[in-house]
């Protein structure tokens, strides 16, 4: 069985809590969910859904990359929000991020998220 190994990456922001920003195992990786948090101050980024999902973005990005993959090779991810009405708005930029690449998906509504994020994004993908 091929070792688990940690993804680590300051361009990211740290975890808030007791686990990785990633694991990979063999071939694949699982992040973390990942919020609209600045690395540099651990901030949420000001703005509504769209802007907090573009960090999310930037992070999914810098985990995968930390890892040794990207966007392009991921397979499925979660998307959690705490309003379905913004579904749309973080549509938008989800599409624009994913392009032509259509990884399965699935969409849920929660009652919150740390730090009052309003989206949160965790993916599997492939190295």
């Amino acid at each position: 069985m091929p070792p688990l190994t940690v993804v680590t990456t300051a361009d990211a922001p740290k975890a808030i809590g007791p686990y990785s920003q990633a694991m990979v195992h063999g071939p694949m990786v699982f992040t973390a969910g990942q919020v609209a948090l600045d690395p540099a101050t651990m901030e949420l980024v000001p703005g509504g859904v769209a802007e907090q999902s573009e960090r999310v973005f930037t992070n999914l990005r810098a985990v995968l990359s930390a890892a040794g993959t990207g966007l392009d090779k991921v397979i499925k991810t979660t998307v959690y929000l705490v309003d379905m009405a913004d579904f749309g708005a973080m549509n938008e930029v989800y599409a624009k991020h994913f392009g032509d690449h259509r990884p399965a998906r699935s969409t849920v509504a929660v009652a919150g998220l740390p730090k009052g994020a309003l989206v949160e994004i965790d993916v599997i993908a492939l190295l």
